[in-house]
C-alpha cells in the first residue's frame, strides 16, 4: 500500500532527526493511523514540541497549530476570536484562521494548565474532533492531538483531560551512550532548514485510517479480552469506552507492519494505556508476557524492543517487593499488583548479559515466590 510507505518513509526520517526517540515516533505513527491522542510527559528539553513540529513539516498542505498553556489562556488563543463583522450583526461567530480548529495536527504544550474557560470545549474537541462554542458548531479536520506536560494532573477535573489520551509515552533525556549521535544529528537538523523531506498528505492519512477499520481481529479478541480482565483485577481501570477505542491501535500496528490480520504481537501497544508511573512496570510485564510466544518475523519492531536491565536496579527492586510482601498488610488487589511486578522482573532478569548476576537475582526471585506461594 503506496500510503504506508510514505508514512514509514517520514516515520524513518524523524527517527534519523531524533536519535533514541524511536518509540515515540512509531507510536505517533500508531496514533495517526488510529485517529486517536497521545500524550507526552517529560521534563523541558526532550525535544517534545521539536518532534511534532518536524512531523507537521512532513503533512504535505496540512496545518499545524502549536501552543504553550498557562494558567491564563484564554480561549481565543486556542480558537480564534469572535468575527467582529459578523458581531455587529448580532452573530457570534469565532474567526478560526490560523488556529486550531483549523490544523491538521496539533500540539498542546502543559496542556494541564487548561483552565475552566477553555476545558469544556477542548474536551469536546479532544474527545468527538468537534469545536463547539456558544451555538457554534464544526466538524474538526484535526488528525490528531499531541498533548504534553512535565507531570501528571492532580486534579479531578484535569485528569477527564488525561482520559482524552488513549497512547501515554515517556519522553526522557536519551541514554548517555547516544549523546554522540544525538549531538550530531541535532547540529545537522538545525543547518537543514531547506532540505527536501518525505511528505504525506492529510489525505492518504486519512485513506490509512479507513483501511484500518477493515483490519482483522479475530485471531487476538481473545487474547485481548484475558488483558483487559487482567488489568482491571490488578487495578488498572480500562472501561468499555476505551476497550473498544484501545482495538483501533491494534489495527493501526498491523496496518503499518502492512498485514491485513492482527497478530498476537500487536498488543504491544496495549504497553501504553498507563494512569499512573507506576503502572508502567505492570503494563510491560504482563503484555511482553503474552507477546513473547510469537515469533518476531511478523511484528511490529517495538513489540520486542527490551532496554537491557540495571542489574543493580532489578535486584533493589525485588528487595522493595519482598519488603513490602513480609512487612505490610495488603489487600488482594495489592498482593495482584506485587505478583505482577515479579512477574516483569523476572522477564526483565532473562535481558541481563552477566550469567553470575542473573543466577543470583533468579534466586532471589524464586526465594520471594516462595513465599508468595506459602502466603496464600
Amino acid at each position: 500500500m503506496e500510503q504506508i510507505d510514505k508514512l514509514n518513509k517520514v516515520l524513518t526520517h524523524l527517527k534519523h532527526s531524533f536519535i533514541g526517540k524511536d518509540e515515540i515516533i512509531d507510536l505517533l505513527g500508531i496514533s495517526l493511523i488510529a485517529k486517536e491522542n497521545l500524550f507526552l510527559l517529560g521534563p523541558p528539553g526532550t525535544a517534545k514540541s521539536a518532534i511534532i513540529r518536524l512531523l507537521s513539516q512532513c503533512l504535505e498542505e496540512g496545518k499545524n497549530f502549536e501552543y504553550l498553556l498557562t494558567r491564563f489562556t484564554e480561549p481565543n488563543e486556542i480558537f480564534g476570536p469572535f468575527d467582529i463583522r459578523k458581531l455587529k450583526e448580532g452573530e457570534l461567530v469565532t474567526n478560526t484562521e490560523g488556529m486550531m480548529p483549523e490544523a491538521s495536527l496539533i500540539f498542546l504544550d502543559e496542556i494541564f494548565n487548561a483552565n475552566s474557560a477553555i476545558l469544556n470545549s477542548l474536551l469536546t474537541a479532544l474527545n468527538e474532533k468537534i469545536f463547539r462554542r456558544g451555538r457554534e458548531t464544526r466538524k474538526l479536520p484535526a488528525l490528531m492531538f499531541v498533548g504534553a506536560s512535565n507531570q501528571l494532573p492532580e486534579d479531578e477535573a484535569l485528569n477527564a483531560l488525561l482520559d482524552r489520551f488513549l497512547i501515554r509515552v515517556k519522553c526522557d533525556y536519551v541514554d548517555p551512550d547516544l549523546l554522540h549521535e544525538v549531538l550530531l544529528a541535532g547540529w545537522k537538523l538545525e543547518g537543514s532548514v531547506s532540505r527536501e523531506r518525505p511528505v504525506i498528505s492529510p489525505g492518504e492519512i486519512i485513506e490509512l485510517q479507513k483501511a484500518a477499520r477493515a483490519i482483522n481481529l479475530t485471531a487476538i479478541r481473545k487474547p485481548y479480552i484475558d488483558i483487559i480482565h487482567s488489568l482491571r483485577n490488578t487495578g488498572i481501570k480500562v472501561s468499555d469506552r476505551r476497550a473498544v477505542k484501545l482495538q483501533n491501535l491494534i489495527a493501526a500496528s498491523a496496518l503499518l507492519c502492512q498485514r491485513q490480520e492482527a497478530v498476537l504481537s500487536d498488543l504491544w501497544v496495549l504497553k501504553y494505556i498507563w494512569d499512573t508511573e507506576e503502572q508502567i512496570e505492570i503494563l510491560t510485564g504482563i503484555i511482553d508476557k503474552i507477546i513473547e510466544k510469537e515469533p518476531a518475523g511478523l511484528a511490529h519492531p517495538q513489540a520486542f524492543y527490551n532496554k537491557l536491565p540495571n542489574p543493580e536496579e532489578v535486584m533493589k527492586e525485588v528487595g522493595f517487593l519482598s519488603d513490602r510482601w513480609e512487612n505490610e498488610t495488603l489487600s488482594f488487589e495489592e498482593q495482584n499488583v506485587i505478583k505482577d511486578k515479579l512477574r516483569y522482573v523476572q522477564t526483565r532478569c532473562d535481558w541481563m548479559k552477566n550469567q553470575e548476576q542473573k543466577q543470583y537475582v533468579q534466586k532471589e526471585i524464586e526465594t520471594l515466590w516462595q513465599k508468595i506461594l506459602q502466603t496464600i
